[in-house]
């Protein structure tokens, strides 16, 4: 089978959704398929080139290519499904979140105004049109979904996509905690660094990742006097990274309503416990509190304590334990059959 995995992409940004489309195209060539992402770049900046975006995506004739009919499209980020195709199918990472559940923050583009409200309309006729014209779909969490059902009144089902395939397994439980995940202030890393004054001296903070925040954390953690217990180690290749995971006490992931959570399922593939927030989003799928991990609030006193909770070995990885078993399930084979549904050897 051909298949198509469309992409949107931030040019020079690598993240979870480009983990996610690259991954299933592995998987689906693994599978025995032809299978290839597209993908075009996006700006939001001024907001209405989302448009044109939006457009380039409907002009766009993939029915074949090179005299090669095109079996399936597979949408994923906004505005793929504009794509004009008779067999497409979403995998929904996230729509253009600052029109929808962002609209209204410090995190998105849109203000009051009636150039952004008309703005915002069109993305929703875009979105609602496109993606009703799919013919099944599915969203990388039960959050994402939800947010589909909430502004759109489109139902789609959970699939899960699994972790990248490193080597993870609980190889020892040293004393320090791990933070996984790009130094921007959706992902609420300040918090932790402003908590770890209280945190005990046992532990040490281990920051891999870069982003713009960074040069504000390094001096945040100066002022506080906690330099020398936090470690920004930022770019780490997978190697590393998989280590860190393996040898880590616990991982800190508490991200403001995060579409699915790579970082939590790899901790817990790696058989350690996730410190996160109530509001965290898809994250909260996997970390149960007292069970995977622990929910906690962010203020300082409050994260510390939480933290410290892990100074107890025992506790990290009867904790990290339960969450290996909550992840044991997701597999590319069944994101694999599930998208190609009838189209499936």
């Amino acid at each position: 089978m051909r298949v198509l995995v469309l992409h949107t992409q931030i040019p020079f940004v690598t993240g979870g959704a480009e983990v996610l489309v690259t991954g299933l195209v592995d998987a689906l060539q693994q599978r025995g398929h032809t299978a290839e992402v597209v993908a075009l770049p996006i700006r939001w900046n001024p907001p209405d080139k989302l448009l044109g975006t939006a457009l380039a995506w409907r002009m766009l004739d993939l029915t074949e290519v090179a005299g090669e009919k095109i079996d399936l499209v597979i949408c994923t980020k906004f505005p793929t499904w504009a794509i004009n195709h008779p067999n497409k199918v979403l995998w929904l990472i996230h729509q253009h979140r600052q029109a929808y559940d962002l609209y209204g923050s410090p995190f998105s583009e849109f203000g009051p105004h009636a150039p952004d409200q008309h703005l915002r309309s069109a993305i929703f006729q875009i979105d609602r049109a496109g993606i009703s014209e799919c013919k099944r779909r599915y969203a990388i969490s039960r959050n994402v979904a939800s947010r589909l059902r909430e502004f759109l009144g489109i139902e789609s089902e959970p699939l899960y996509p699994p972790v990248e395939d490193r080597d993870l397994w609980p190889e020892s439980y040293e004393p320090f905690i791990l933070s996984v995940a790009r130094l921007d202030p959706l992902k609420r890393i300040e918090s932790l660094v402003e908590a770890w004054p209280q945190v005990d001296d046992r532990l040490r903070l281990k920051i891999t990742s870069v982003g713009p925040m960074r040069p504000y954390l390094e001096e945040r953690a100066r002022a506080l006097g906690a330099s020398d217990r936090i470690d920004f180690l930022g770019r780490v290749d997978d190697d590393e990274l998989a280590s860190l995971f393996r040898t880590c006490r616990a991982v800190y992931y508490a991200p403001i309503d995060e579409d699915y959570g790579y970082t939590a399922v790899e901790a817990m593939s790696a058989g350690k416990p996730v410190v996160t927030a109530a509001d965290s989003g898809g994250v909260l799928e996997f970390v149960r509190d007292e069970e995977t991990g622990l929910v906690s609030p962010l203020d300082g006193p409050s994260l510390a304590a939480s933290v410290n909770r892990y100074l107890d070995e025992d506790l990290a990885r009867k904790h990290g334990g339960e969450g290996t078993t909550v992840v044991s399930d997701i597999s590319w084979d069944h994101v694999v059959t599930t998208l190609l549904g009838e189209l499936a050897p």
